[in-house]
């Protein structure tokens, strides 16, 4: 994308690119005859990491943003689809977040919780969106082990 040197209108522009994005992918599988949710973002619940082995180490460390599969927060996953793609109504937070990051602020780490090979944010979900549309590859995150019971 080239920028404009205006940071709202370049968020604006990013934000409109992201969510034109979400639309032609959903039309694609429409297209394709997939099957209804399937690009949908993934919501764990207890009993799903309860399953899940637990992983060792816990701390603040650099994860892959494609090992992000899901969400523990029902409410955030009706604002992305799988690949954390913004819906209309996230359009404000996230540009703001991405003004942030364009003036090079350094953003709180996101919150997840490891369940197997991949992570499910806790807290964050605007971050990885942004992080994903700037073509970051990894994110720094916080990360918890999947409670035992």
């Amino acid at each position: 994308m080239v920028m404009t040197g205006s940071g709202p209108l370049d968020a604006e522009r990013a934000f409109t690119r992201a969510r034109r994005s979400r639309r032609l992918a959903a039309l694609a599988r429409r297209l394709r005859r997939d099957a209804p949710g399937g690009a949908e973002l993934a919501v764990y619940d207890e009993r799903a990491l309860a399953s899940a082995p637990a992983q060792p180490g816990r701390g603040i460390r650099e994860i892959p943003l494609e090992a992000i599969g899901g969400t523990l927060e029902p409410s955030r996953a009706a604002l992305f689809d799988g690949c954390f793609r913004p819906a209309a109504r996230a359009r404000r937070r996230w540009q703001r977040l991405w003004l942030a990051e364009h003036r090079g602020e350094v953003l709180p780490p996101i919150s997840v919780v490891a369940v197997g090979d991949a992570y499910a944010v806790c807290d964050g979900h605007h971050r990885v969106s942004v992080a994903a549309a700037r073509g970051a590859s990894t994110i720094d995150a916080t990360v918890e082990v999947a409670p035992v019971s």
